[in-house]
Formats: structure tokens, C-alpha cells, sequence
């Protein structure tokens, strides 16, 4: 069973308890601007007056959405609404259901701080798993009724006049005073485009589409690309396939998974004594620690980027496929990977490994960088997302009416403390750009979390319309930033990775360590924002 804790007092902040101890430096507004405060917002619902307006909205129903859902029912905040443009919530979980899906991180740490649970089958979860705990989540903490399904957003825009967001859904408008996107980085595949797709006659799918229906059995497959999915659902279907070409354009660095079953003895062990979990879930935090460390200081690596070539010598025994699956890059530069059966399925007789990008297709024949052509039945993409530009700036435009998107064509997305989003009033990003370090996505969510609840409390209490964060504060952090990331190894390692854009700007990596990143996030300090009242 899921254990709840009975006593929030160590994870839950009281409305009181989650405001700065300090003397806010915001006056109470005088009557005057109170009086102001209340005719704008007068004229909005006389404009709105078939339209309820509600306090926030937040978009997604994810392990951020839900993670924000949670917050606000914690801290009193009911007057909003979560929309998923899904029939069931899950976000990243409920899209990915490919073969081996898995979290890649330990499922101590994967799991909401407020709801640990002890039902994992094994030490990293697996997809069906994690999903399955989400949607208890959702159950357990009575949060359905504040999420609204099959409600897609279409369009979000920011309506000065009024001092609202108006957002055009699937299933009609809605107004809110703010806010929150929680869609996530990683929702939209990432197609290549290449000469000649248009005339495969094979199946064709991307990973995190995968057609169930389709039989493998007996067919020649392509896999194109050997990134975290890759890696996952390339050992499934190797024994299944008649042939299977794996592409790769770069070698990963793919470390042994210390995975393993829990039984339900190790489940009723972890259920009795709960400082068990607790303690993995420490011992776990301290070692992505460690890695943080690493990445920021490159130098701490060399031992790691020594012994990991030194372990493909004993995973590996044929010297020609070892030298292809040995990265030229130092560890950590990209994505780590964790597997322990990649290495054995790129052995196997059926299985080819191309150490080159795919670049056309004519018919059912691919055709590799280097002239090599080999005809499939199937092709599956495994080449992730589309990463460099949150995909909700699609369906976002800032308080001049301007798409986001189209504002990141010609330039990388900043946002401040991945949250802010300059122009954008009264809106909040979760995992936003420069927010990703090496922990969980959950954890690094709820604290982001905390940062915006204690923003819409704020706002609350001092009673101001509208606040946008300051041109120089987005500014100078973002400088700040861009210059601490050149001595990463994400910006140093000598590889081309997704946390760099078009322009080699690293868009997504957080350049300091994981405890400055929450400190940082404890508390929105209104300062770094200019406020309307």
C-alpha cells in the first residue's frame, strides 16, 4: 500500500508558515490603491460576466501539475482548476509506454516528498508503476475534483485590460488571474527530417507513440537514435526481431543499473520500518550530490571517464564494436544513461550496430552518413523530444500578444529561476529553461513549486493586480548563468548535446549545485518583480 504520512508538520506549510519571517518590504496597499484594485478587478468580471474568473489556473496534470495541485490544497488556495488535455493524468508517464519504460533514477527519490511509497517492484520503477502511483496520488489526496480532463489548451493570452489570462481550450474559454504551466520540457517527439521519408511503405513510429498493435515479430527494424529511450526498449525487442539496426550518431556514455527486484518480503520490510526508505532516499540525494559536484567541476571526472572505458573492455569483447560504442566525449557531457542489458543485446547475431547518423531513406532502404544502405520493414524513432524551446510557447504569447515561440526563433529561452518568463505577467513555468540538474524531476518540481505558491500567497495577502519579473533582474541572472555553465562539463565536455541550442547557448542546465537551486526557491521575493496594484 501507498503510505501517507498522518503529520504534515516536517513537509506542510501552513498560509502562515509559508511567508517570509522577515518584515515584507511591501506596504500594505493605502485605500486608495485598494479602491483602484477593486474597480480594475470590477471591470474585468463586468467584461468577463459569464466567464467565472478563478484565482489560478494551472495547465497539466503531470508530476508538476499535480505537484502543484497538491501545494495549493495544502496552503488553503481552492479557487482553481487544473486543465489536461488528456483523458487520464500522468503527463510524461501516461505518453511513454514503449517497451521497458523506466525512471532512470531510484524510486526512493522518485515519489513525491509527501507521498512515499512502499509498492515498488523494483529499485528503479517502472513505467506502469509510476503512473499507476500518480493517478493514487491524484486519488488519495482528493485532487480529481480540481482537474478538468480532455480540456487541451490552445491558446493562452494575457488580457491587460482586465488584468487576466484568457485561455482558449478544446472545451471552450477560461479566465484566471494567473497562471501555472506545467506542461514539462519533454512532451512534443522530436521527427528528423529527412530526404526521402515520404517514401517508406514499412511501419514507421517514434518511441513515445509506440503502436502496440504492430507485431515485431520477425521484422527487420530500425532504431534510430541510442539516447535514454533507446537504450530502454532496445534490448525488449531484440529477441522478437529478425534484424535489428541500431543507429547511432553519437556513442552514449551507459553505466551499470544497480537495479533490482523487490519482492514482497523486501516490500513489507520497507512498509514496517520506514526509515528505511527514508534512508535510501538520503543515501540516494547524497550520491546525485556527488554527481552534481563532478559536472560542475570536470576535472573531479577524469577517474570516472577512465574506469567507465575500462569497464566496456569487460562488457564488450569484440574491440571493433567496443571502439564504436566508446564516447569521445568526457561522462556527463550528455545525458548519463544506466543499463545493464544495452551492451549484451548489441551483441547478439541479429543485432547491427551503425555508428552513423541515418540521412535518407529511399523506399524501405536506409541509408547511412557513410553510404551504408540496409532495408527494414520498420523504423522506430528514438530521438527524443523537442527540448530547445518549451513546447507550451506554441500556445503562449506574452502581454504584447507575441507567441513565445516566435520570440525564441532567433534566440534561446530565459527565464528567471526557470520560473519567470520576461513580458509574461502573472504566469510561472515549471521546468523551465537553466532549471535541470541531476535529481529527480519531481523533486526539483515541488521545490519550484513552493517558489510560485508562495508567490500567489503573496499577491493574495498584499492584494496587487499584476507582477512581472524586473527586465535587469531576468538580466543579470541569466548573464550569471551563462557565465558559470562555460566551466560545466555540460558547456566543456567537448560533445554536442540537447541542453545545447542552434547557437551553442546551453539553454537548460543549472550551473550550481542542487542545495543553492532550492535555497534560491524557498521563497519568491517580490523585489526581483515589478508589481501593479
Amino acid at each position: 500500500m501507498m503510505n501517507i504520512p498522518t503529520s504534515f508538520d516536517a513537509e506542510n506549510l501552513s498560509d502562515t508558515e509559508s511567508k517570509t519571517t522577515e518584515k515584507p518590504f511591501v506596504k500594505k496597499p493605502i485605500a486608495k490603491r485598494r479602491a483602484k484594485a477593486t474597480e480594475q478587478q470590477k471591470e474585468g468580471v463586468a467584461l468577463s460576466a459569464k466567464t467565472k474568473i478563478y484565482d489560478t489556473i494551472v495547465v497539466g496534470a503531470g508530476i508538476s501539475g499535480i505537484a502543484t495541485a497538491h501545494k495549493l490544497q495544502q496552503v488553503g488556495y481552492d479557487h482553481y482548476v487544473v486543465l489536461e488535455k488528456a483523458s487520464r493524468v500522468g503527463g510524461t508517464w501516461r505518453e511513454n509506454t514503449y517497451p521497458g519504460c523506466g525512471c532512470d533514477v531510484p524510486s526512493a527519490l522518485y515519489s513525491f516528498s509527501f507521498a512515499p511509497s512502499y509498492e515498488w517492484s523494483n529499485l528503479f520503477a517502472k513505467q506502469p508503476e509510476i503512473l499507476n502511483y500518480l493517478e493514487k496520488v491524484v486519488q488519495i489526496f482528493q485532487l480529481q475534483e480540481k482537474i478538468l480532463l480532455n480540456h487541451e489548451l490552445l491558446d493562452a493570452t494575457w488580457q491587460e485590460k482586465q488584468q487576466c489570462w484568457k485561455l482558449q481550450t478544446s472545451q471552450g474559454e477560461f479566465w484566471a488571474k494567473t497562471v501555472v504551466f506545467g506542461t514539462g520540457p519533454i512532451t512534443e517527439p522530436s521527427m528528423p527530417k529527412l530526404k526521402g521519408i515520404e517514401s517508406f511503405q514499412g511501419e514507421m513510429f517514434h518511441s513515445a507513440r509506440w503502436n502496440h498493435d504492430y507485431d515485431l515479430t520477425g521484422k527487420r527494424v530500425a532504431v534510430i537514435g541510442t539516447g535514454a529511450s533507446a537504450i530502454q526498449f532496445v534490448p525488449q525487442i531484440q529477441p522478437l526481431v529478425k534484424q535489428l539496426y541500431v543507429f547511432q550518431r553519437t556513442a552514449p556514455w551507459v553505466l551499470p543499473k544497480a537495479d533490482m527486484i523487490l519482492n514482497s518480503s523486501a516490500k513489507s520490510l520497507i512498509t514496517q520500518f520506514p526509515q528505511i526508505q527514508r534512508l535510501w532516499r538520503g543515501t540516494v540525494a547524497q550520491i546525485l550530490n556527488g554527481i552534481n559536484f563532478g559536472l560542475r567541476h570536470p576535472q573531479a571526472l577524469a577517474p570516472i571517464n577512465f574506469l567507465g572505458k575500462q569497464l566496456l573492455k569487460l562488457q564488450i569483447q569484440d574491440h571493433v564494436l567496443r571502439e564504436a560504442v566508446t564516447p569521445n566525449f568526457d561522462i556527463g557531457c550528455k545525458r548519463l544513461l544506466f543499463a545493464n542489458n544495452y551492451y549484451p543485446a548489441l551483441q547478439q547475431s541479429n543485432t547491427d550496430l551503425i555508428p552513423h547518423g541515418l540521412v535518407e531513406v529511399q523506399g524501405n532502404t536506409l541509408i547511412a552518413s557513410n553510404g551504408q544502405q540496409h532495408e527494414v520493414d520498420v523504423i522506430i524513432w528514438g530521438t527524443g523530444f523537442e527540448v530547445s524551446h518549451p513546447p507550451i510557447g506554441k500556445r503562449v504569447r506574452n502581454n504584447k500578444g507575441q507567441l513565445l515561440s516566435e520570440l525564441w526563433k532567433n534566440s534561446s529561452p530565459e527565464a528567471y529561476l526557470g520560473a519567470s518568463i520576461a513580458d509574461v505577467p502573472n504566469a510561472f513555468l515549471i521546468l523551465g529553461p537553466n532549471i535541470l540538474v541531476y535529481d529527480s524531476f519531481i523533486g526539483i518540481a515541488e521545490a519550484q513549486v513552493d517558489y510560485i505558491v508562495s508567490g500567489l500567497l503573496q499577491m493574495k495577502e498584499y492584494q496587487f493586480t499584476k507582477f512581472n519579473v524586473k527586465p535587469k533582474v531576468i538580466k543579470q541572472h541569466n548573464e550569471q548563468v551563462q557565465k558559470h555553465l562555460q566551466t560545466t562539463v555540460f558547456n566543456s565536455g567537448g560533445c554536442k548535446s540537447y541542453y545545447l541550442d542552434e547557437n551553442g547557448k546551453n539553454f537548460a542546465a543549472w550551473p550550481w549545485s542542487l542545495a543553492t537551486l532550492k535555497s534560491r526557491l524557498k521563497q519568491l521575493n517580490l523585489k526581483d518583480y515589478d508589481l501593479e496594484f
